[in-house]
């Protein structure tokens, strides 16, 4: 029981953190706004992709993206935490490391749910297809490619002691998955080595399962969608393993 209300206690904490910052929540909102309709309306008109709305295309990759960037930034958590002392507090409490990061890693991956949540109802502004029905099977897609993101975070943060050092490496995780993951383009137009490396990439599957449950029929799916499931689902076991073993030997 400990254990769990570690778990709990760590998860609230991290949730409450996220919605008493109101700029962030304000960030949350405007972000898609500029993507949407300055992005999303200026590339419309050069965007060669027969029979499908370019803002439609590329409104699945805005939602992976705002959580990608809000999933690499909040594992500075770890580092906030180590500079004010409160990490040492936890690690010395009588619950295990491994709780103490699954602790952490809910309570990130619920603010990153609330973040491409609030995206949605933007679909409405521009004309896109959706309902009650593809949200909720939109949601555990969101929550495999979150899990999985949020570990990459807290794994960086853990191994890193200054907030330069993360920044640079939250710039350059963020930027080649986010642009290799067929957010802003179709795969399918981009030269063959490029395409391998976006096969590397597991955003390119998030993307495409996120896709073709908004899009449907008028998207051609790049792979089965059992493929994409079981492909976020290794990301994620990997990277937990990884987060809980760099988490375990922090200090």
């Amino acid at each position: 029981m400990s254990e769990l209300r570690g778990i709990y206690t760590l998860w609230l904490r991290e949730v409450k953190k996220f919605l008493r910052e109101k700029p962030r929540l304000i960030n949350a909102f405007c972000q898609p706004l500029l993507w949407l309709f300055i992005f999303g309306t200026g590339m419309r008109f050069s965007s060669a992709i027969p029979g499908i709305n370019y803002q439609e295309f590329i409104f699945p990759g805005l939602v992976i993206q705002a959580m990608l960037f809000t999933s690499m930034f909040l594992g500075v958590s770890v580092i906030w935490d180590r500079e004010f002392g409160f990490l040492k507090e936890i690690l010395v409490s009588p619950i295990s490391r491994t709780c103490i990061f699954l602790g952490k890693m809910l309570g990130v991956s619920t603010d990153v749910m609330i973040q491409g949540i609030i995206i949605f109802p933007f679909a409405f502004l521009i004309g896109i297809r959706t309902d009650l029905y593809i949200f909720l099977k939109a949601l555990p897609i969101m929550l495999l490619v979150t899990f999985g993101l949020v570990c990459i975070g807290l794994t960086f943060a853990s191994l890193m002691k200054s907030f330069e050092g993360f920044g640079l490496i939250q710039t350059f995780i963020n930027l080649p998955m986010f642009f290799l993951s067929g957010a802003l383009f179709p795969l399918a137009n981009v030269p063959a080595w490029l395409q391998w490396a976006s096969y590397l990439n597991p955003l390119t599957y998030g993307v495409d399962a996120l896709r073709t449950v908004m899009m449907g029929d008028t998207w051609v799916q790049l792979f089965p969608m059992s493929l994409d499931i079981l492909v976020l689902l290794g990301f994620d076991i990997l990277m937990f393993i990884i987060g809980k073993t760099a988490f375990s030997r922090t200090d």
